[in-house]
């Protein structure tokens, strides 16, 4: 059966939306601008033919249709996180997919990556080679290793080395990444292995090949 269905993203923007009553703290919940979380609402709006939000000056007011449809997705969205949540592998709490350019040394990184996950053992992590700011943009990865410093509001990019870490301003600060960079740059001396077994690394190429080391 085919679902005629809004965009994904354009649900998450309304959805953040409506709980902040805000698109500014939306867009910091999101990791992207103001303007694109209201550009997605307003794409929302004419696909469905209907006003979700009432604007005001410095207000953000849902209207009934937006309050009825809120609740309806609020809904969807458990039941597809309470779905992705039983298939993670047990002890696994987050997902944390990186991005890194192609000239990247990625067994170098895997070193790295092993010491990561006997710190932050509830934290699976993904790779994706090459991947740079666009899929970053495109909320493809959640961080990336780029050989050139990019600039781009709302995002972070700090020197790594020779090459550079950018992430979302609204998790750049969050454990998971802090203790990421610290390994990367080295400043974390390593532990002795963990007794249990670390969360998945995974690596997917672009050309949709799939391969995995635990």
């Amino acid at each position: 059966m085919t679902y005629l269905l809004p965009p994904l993203n354009a649900l998450r923007a309304f959805e953040a939306g409506a709980r902040h009553l805000s698109f500014k703290q939306a867009a910091h919940e999101l990791h992207v601008t103001a303007g694109a979380v209201s550009q997605q609402v307003r794409l929302l709006e004419d696909r469905l033919g209907v006003q979700l939000f009432e604007r005001r000056t410095r207000q953000l007011i849902l209207t009934s249709a937006g309050e009825t449809y809120l609740a309806q997705v609020r809904q969807a969205f458990r039941v597809l996180a309470d779905a992705t949540a039983e298939l993670r592998p047990e002890g696994v709490t987050s997902l944390l997919h990186i991005g890194v350019h192609a000239g990247f040394d990625i067994e170098k990184l895997r070193m790295r990556l092993a010491q990561f996950r006997r710190a932050q053992p509830q934290v699976a992590i993904r790779l994706s080679q090459p991947a740079g700011l666009h899929e970053l943009l495109d909320g493809k990865v959640d961080v990336v290793i780029a050989e050139r410093s990019r600039r781009h509001p709302g995002y972070r990019c700090e020197p790594l080395g020779s090459d550079f870490l950018i992430g979302p301003l609204g998790t750049a600060d969050c454990p998971e990444i802090e203790t990421l960079r610290a390994w990367l740059l080295g400043d974390v001396e390593p532990e002795p292995a963990a007794t249990t077994r670390a969360p998945l690394i995974a690596t997917v190429s672009s050309a949709g090949r799939h391969r995995a080391k635990a």
